[in-house]
């Protein structure tokens, strides 16, 4: 312990150096120094103490280990250190959640007035009851299939109105908004406040999710909160929670803690960001990037075009260039007396037809001719008509006296008949 020298004067106050802390009055106050160190005095004599807890915190640096323990039946937590040799004998697999057994020395440190212990031995005793829970309700929502990757639903590309719920002032609404906005300026948060630790966590948050969840002009709710200890991060893994989320019609982003924070709620989300600097990242894209992208499309567009353009007219200058296309006549004038020789084989062989087909014409007209029954008469021959139309091929057919109708070769005559005449 520090020994304290103060001289003091006649007639003044002591100097606060010289006062004790249990001797301290406004008028004499005792100094900083000196109540911390009468502070460290009385912690000194406690020496060490075996303590049963279960670990809510367990943050490594540089080697050494800074952590919390919480009282398995209260709210009551200490601060605990584990230097980096020690931590060499210490079981390799203690972390958040575990019941251990801890032998500890209480340490203050004078300078910065900060109280905490130092871990010299720490053994499993078995696995926290809060963390228990979470795993027997993380087993029944993935029985459930809340955690199945085909009911989640997709993060709008460039949401309209993002759908924020966090603390109020709190260091997590002030990231979200800010990187969102420098990745893309346009966009609109419609913030719901709720308490992010504590007994009103859950029915708040709640309350703010299904307000936002009815909203139409929200499409994606965010739910943000900065790094802490696990113990307050509970209220993120309550099944009320989760199932509000799970049946929210609004995709939703996690974005709890740091990168090692993990509560249910990382699960159950839409999506989960390891961060809220990282649920900005995710929720709008950067303009940018976008921008850019749009420019090298553009570019990439331009550039096929030239060169489709360019293939086209050097393709067609080919073409034109080919003798063919070049003096076309002269295909014309290779195959004008080509057609000149046909054209005159087709009438030669139209003429003979005609004139073969005419012979034939006056052949069978002489053949019809001879076989006319004009010709006959043309020799002096003669029919005979009775008046019904009858020919008459018997005399006995025409009785006497009756009108003959006499046909001869030129024209036709009428006759009367004598009776049947005798043969001679």
């Amino acid at each position: 312990m520090t020994t304290f020298r103060a001289d003091p004067v006649a007639g003044e106050a002591p100097p606060p150096d010289a006062v004790r802390p249990r001797d301290s009055t406004s008028d004499s106050p005792t100094s900083v120094a000196r109540l911390n160190d009468t502070i460290r005095g009385f912690v000194e004599t406690w020496g060490s103490v075996w303590v049963e807890g279960e670990i809510t915190s367990w943050n490594v640096r540089t080697g050494n280990v800074f952590g919390r323990m919480k009282d398995l039946g209260t709210d009551a937590t200490i601060s605990f250190r584990i230097w980096s040799s020690t931590r060499q004998r210490l079981p390799a697999d203690l972390s958040v959640g575990d019941h251990v057994i801890a032998c500890v020395k209480a340490d203050y440190f004078v300078k910065s007035g900060d109280f905490s212990f130092s871990v010299s031995a720490m053994r499993h005793v078995g696995l926290g009851d809060q963390l228990e829970k979470l795993e027997r309700l993380r087993a029944k929502l993935r029985g459930e299939g809340l955690f199945d990757p085909a009911r989640k639903k997709p993060i709008p590309f460039l949401p309209h109105v993002v759908g924020l719920i966090t603390g109020e002032k709190s260091d997590a609404e002030k990231d979200v908004r800010h990187n969102a906005e420098l990745r893309w300026p346009q966009v609109r948060f419609r913030t719901a406040y709720a308490a992010v630790q504590g007994d009103r966590c859950v029915p708040e948050t709640i309350g703010a999710l299904r307000a936002l969840d009815a909203d139409p002009s929200v499409d994606v709710i965010v739910i943000a909160r900065g790094g802490g200890d696990p113990q307050h991060l509970l209220g993120f893994s309550d099944e009320r929670l989760l199932r509000a989320v799970a049946a929210a019609s609004t995709p939703v982003v996690s974005a709890i803690g740091h990168e090692n924070d993990h509560p249910l709620l990382d699960d159950v989300a839409d999506l989960r960001a390891s961060t809220p600097t990282d649920a900005a990242k995710r929720i709008v894209p950067d303009v940018l990037e976008q921008r850019a992208l749009v420019a090298q499309l553009r570019s990439r567009l331009s550039m096929r075009l030239s060169q489709r353009v360019a293939h086209d007219i050097a393709q067609l200058e080919q073409l034109r260039s080919r003798p063919v296309l070049r003096t076309p006549e002269t295909m014309i004038d290779a195959r004008s007396q080509q057609q000149w020789l046909l054209l005159s084989r087709g009438r030669d062989v139209i003429d003979r037809r005609l004139e073969a087909q005419a012979r034939r014409a006056a052949e069978l007209r002489a053949a019809l001719r001879t076989l006319s029954p004009a010709s006959t008469l043309a020799r002096g021959y003669a029919i005979a008509h009775l008046p019904s139309g009858a020919i008459v091929r018997d005399a006995s057919e025409a009785e006497a006296g009756a009108s003959v109708v006499v046909t001869v070769g030129r024209g036709s005559f009428a006759a009367r008949s004598e009776g049947e005449v005798g043969e001679r």
